[in-house]
């Protein structure tokens, strides 16, 4: 559980700082996120459902298929489900309001350049790992 905390969002490579009010992984969790200039290059699903609102930057959304969502400040959400296979792409630096939902056990990673792809669990413990 977090508790007005502050750390990376996505693991040592990611250009995303998180602010959280609260992280309750079972239950839910509220954070500012702040992203830097740029993204990750491995694209990534994620371990839980989220409603975000960017409220200020450019961010470029990037899905496998090659079908790209760029985004701006609105009132409307970005909706991301677990089962959405992305990398963000921030034009400077952008900042979002997100809400999450449960956490699922797993969530997957895959590195485009390495053809990696790497099942991923709670601490960002690696559960399994395959060329593809």
């Amino acid at each position: 559980m977090k508790l007005f905390s502050r750390g990376k969002d996505g693991g040592p490579d990611s250009c995303v700082t998180g602010y959280w009010l609260v992280e309750i992984k079972f239950f839910f969790s509220i954070a500012l996120l702040r992203f830097g200039n740029g993204s990750r290059e491995s694209f990534h699903s994620h371990a839980f459902n989220a409603i975000s609102w960017l409220l200020r930057g450019k961010l470029r959304e990037q899905h496998t298929n090659g079908h790209i969502d760029n985004h701006k400040p609105s009132i409307v959400p970005i909706v991301t489900r677990r089962s959405t296979f992305h990398r963000v792409f921030s034009e400077g630096v952008s900042w979002v309001l997100t809400f999450r939902g449960p956490w699922s056990r797993t969530w997957r990673e895959h590195n485009p350049s390495t053809g990696i792809d790497t099942v991923l669990a709670n601490g960002r413990k690696v559960v399994d790992s395959s060329v593809h």
